[in-house]
């Protein structure tokens, strides 16, 4: 009988992540998916990304209401608290044998949470990461890696990280970045296309920005888009196309959508998405990078771990993404238009700079990540000591 493994996305981001693995479960005749879609995926004001996934060909086995019904920490407590009832209710009806959650949303820990407290076997990928800029990622990165039983790490530090923790070694597995596994395939857009449905001049620089909120700084969170938002007027009154894309929805999130309307009305060059969806965004990466003349401008953790595959220069704006793990593509600035302006010119024009961005070190593996992945939950023993967890400290 085949295993059941019960995978959560509640976010367009960590659904990316999550294909490469659910593609290879598919795949192996020992495995079977049951996938459960959340959050923004069903929520109309973040893109409704619901349908990216059944045009992947996935089958979806349930569906879980976890949106956040304002733009506050209290509603975000509130999204949690009823996921996780839904969630438990789902799982008692699907009886899975394994259950897999990506990362760090606070829809995936309202996931972990109930499948944990209701004694299934729960793997947890991304676990071990650090970004310490004020988000409240690494708060629950961290309390899901101590509920989960199975450690997928992307990186060998993020390995050690868990050790230290308290987690017993035999539980963790570094595995690598599943996004490489769709770089490496070439799963995205072709330039063409994109040429096409983006209207890109291939011989005009290009910017991609994506500037989320930080949850535990939502009343900041206009005055961190403003030098954002002025930064790329300015360079799309310079003949630079701009590709802007809303925001996570987080707390805070709603302001910065609002003001990224209002401020980019009637700007020559800037163009605003809900979201360009995943095979969109890699193939805009592979554009930045590879094919014509880009940079990746924002907070996305996806300017940190994504970019480096594509040896595409990254301009990463506050301290979202501190501490996390990066390669040497990437320039940090502050919330300032002069200098996140700046940093991207040097991105877009610095030739030695490119040219060191494409010969980078990604140190987020070489791919193969859903087929170890696959391997990993069909060999693993589902006894009582997976579940029964012990600390080593």
């Amino acid at each position: 009988m085949k295993r059941k493994i019960a995978v959560f996305t509640g976010n367009r981001a960590e659904y990316g992540m999550l294909k490469p693995i659910l593609k290879e479960i598919a795949l192996n005749k020992k495995l079977s998916y049951q996938l459960i879609v959340s959050g923004a995926h069903l929520d109309k004001k973040f893109g409704r990304t619901i349908g990216e996934i059944k045009g992947d060909g996935f089958v979806i086995a349930g569906k879980v209401d976890i949106t956040s019904t304002g733009d506050s920490l209290f509603d975000t407590t509130q999204a949690i608290g009823k996921g996780i009832i839904s969630l438990g209710k789902l799982l008692k009806m699907l009886k899975p044998d394994l259950f897999l959650v990506y990362a760090d949303r606070f829809e995936s820990f309202a996931a972990l949470i109930a499948s944990t407290q209701m004694g299934i076997p729960t793997a947890h990928a991304e676990g071990g990461d650090i970004t310490e800029g004020g988000a409240l990622d690494d708060m629950v990165r961290h309390a899901m890696s101590k509920l989960a039983h199975l450690h997928f790490t992307t990186n060998a530090d993020a390995s050690q990280r868990l050790v230290r923790m308290g987690e017993e070694p035999w539980r963790i597995f570094t595995v690598g970045y599943p996004g490489v596994d769709l770089i490496k395939a070439g799963d995205f857009t072709p330039p063409d296309e994109l040429v096409l449905n983006f209207k890109i001049d291939l011989s005009r620089p290009l910017v991609l920005c994506t500037q989320h909120s930080i949850a535990t700084q939502a009343d900041e969170a206009l005055k961190q888009i403003d030098p954002v938002i002025q930064a790329m007027r300015k360079l799309a009154h310079e003949n630079i196309h701009i590709i802007m894309t809303f925001p996570n929805n987080d707390a805070g999130g709603l302001r910065i959508m609002d003001s990224i309307k209002k401020k980019s009305k009637q700007c020559p060059n800037l163009s605003v998405f809900e979201s360009v969806g995943r095979r969109n965004y890699y193939g805009l990466l592979n554009i930045c990078g590879r094919v014509g003349r880009g940079v990746c401008v924002g907070n996305s953790s996806s300017g940190i771990k994504d970019t480096p595959a594509f040896g595409c220069p990254t301009v990463n704006i506050g301290n979202r993404q501190k501490g996390r793990l990066r390669a040497a593509n990437c320039i940090d600035t502050g919330y300032n238009a002069q200098e996140i302006y700046h940093a991207i010119k040097k991105c877009l024009f610095d030739t030695s700079f490119r040219k060191h961005c494409s010969n980078c070190r990604n140190p987020y593996g070489k791919g193969d990540v859903g087929k170890r992945i696959s391997k990993i939950l069909t060999e693993v023993p589902l006894t009582l000591e997976l579940v029964q967890k012990k600390l080593t400290y």
